[in-house]
């Protein structure tokens, strides 16, 4: 399985889980064995740490890639903008060469 399926089906799990809490903590709230303000906060701070979980997980996934990418030493867009760059260079300077 790609990493990009792994991860996709990972936040689709997480998801689902917040819809699981939020469905649990209604249930609670109907049994009387938590207040809606209650229940209200519980379903904000999960979330709140589901969100910041997801977003170091991102974070740690943009370094894991970053890091990879670089030790692949793979050409970036910037490499081949500044051989091009010289190219152009290289062949306006021909150009004058030929004419004279």
């Amino acid at each position: 399985m790609a990493l990009f399926d792994m991860l996709r089906n990972a936040l689709l799990a997480g998801f689902g889980v917040q819809e699981k809490v939020k469905d649990f903590v209604d249930e609670l709230v109907k049994k009387g064995e938590l207040s809606e303000s209650q229940g209200a906060k519980l379903v904000k701070e999960w979330s709140e740490k589901a969100e910041k979980n997801t977003e170091d997980m991102s974070k740690s996934l943009g370094e894991l890639l970053e890091t990879t990418l670089s030790k692949m030493n793979l050409t970036t867009k910037s490499d081949i903008e500044k051989i091009e760059e010289k190219i152009n260079a290289l062949a306006a300077r021909l150009d004058t060469i030929e004419k004279s």
